[in-house]
């Protein structure tokens, strides 16, 4: 059986880089993300360039109903998902007092309850044919409760720590979960007013598709978590010899109070 790779989130950044990595490897994809026009030109792109099979679906999964919606589209389709990346994920920066309810319970629903739903609905695919690979993309701020990222960093410590239990769970059951968390990324998300700050001034956004390459190797052979760069990692331990008032201190003088919407 030849393997079917799932992307959320694959017009743009982190899910667009993986996207073009694993259709390298001759990998037939099925992409998913909310502008028709820019799938159509990535399919396009990747069958002349790989020669692979590339399906497209555009769907705003913010909506709980379309995460429901895409699973059975896709099996109307006759495919079978072998490999799923949820990508797919926004963020609302700023003092969550001042921040929009709308766009915060739109993330929730994102980040987290399409996540679920699409982890549950392909997994349990997998897990009767006792064969698949789901790859969940956490954060950074899984590990660090950050100020003015409030919402967003409670979503994505969700996302860390239901795919570890959902690990440990499918542990030899053919199907393997892992987590990638990568710091800042060069994509929209992170915008002029972030790149302004002190957080980001000494934590440089790297370019989507260095942490692409570690994504895709990580959902191919990989195992576990992992954190993109030695920087990161380094930042993701701090809480372990810090004490929780000092750091919570350190991250609000990092951060600063910008309203901001952003889109992975």
């Amino acid at each position: 059986m030849k393997d079917l790779v799932l992307v959320t989130g694959a017009s743009t950044g982190i899910g667009y880089e993986m996207a073009k990595l694993l259709a390298a490897q001759k990998l037939d994809l099925v992409l998913v993300a909310r502008s028709a026009q820019k799938l159509a030109e990535l399919k396009k792109e990747l069958e002349n360039e790989h020669g692979v099979q590339v399906w497209v679906f555009d769907q705003d999964l913010s909506k709980e109903a379309n995460s429901v919606l895409l699973y059975e589209t896709v099996k109307a389709a006759g495919l079978q998902v072998t490999m799923l990346v949820n990508n797919a994920g926004m963020g609302v920066y700023g003092d969550f007092m001042e921040t929009p309810l709308l766009e915060e319970l739109q993330m929730i629903n994102l980040n987290i309850s399409a996540l679920v739903i699409l982890t549950k609905l392909f997994g349990n695919d997998m897990k009767e044919n006792a064969y698949g690979r789901i790859l969940n993309v956490a954060s950074l701020l899984s590990f660090l409760p950050f100020p003015y990222y409030s919402v967003y960093s409670a979503t994505k410590a969700f996302v860390l720590a239901f795919s570890e239990t959902i690990a440990a769970e499918l542990e030899d059951s053919g199907v393997v979960v892992n987590t990638l968390c990568p710091g800042p990324v060069d994509t929209p998300f992170t915008t002029r007013e972030m790149l302004g700050t002190n957080a980001y001034k000494t934590n440089k956004p790297v370019s989507p598709m260095i942490v692409a390459k570690v994504g895709a190797d990580l959902l191919l052979k990989g195992k576990g978590k992992k954190i993109v760069g030695f920087n990161n990692w380094f930042i993701s331990n701090l809480p372990r010899v810090t004490p929780d008032f000092l750091m919570m201190k350190i991250k609000k003088k990092l951060a600063s109070p910008v309203i901001k919407k952003m889109y992975n």
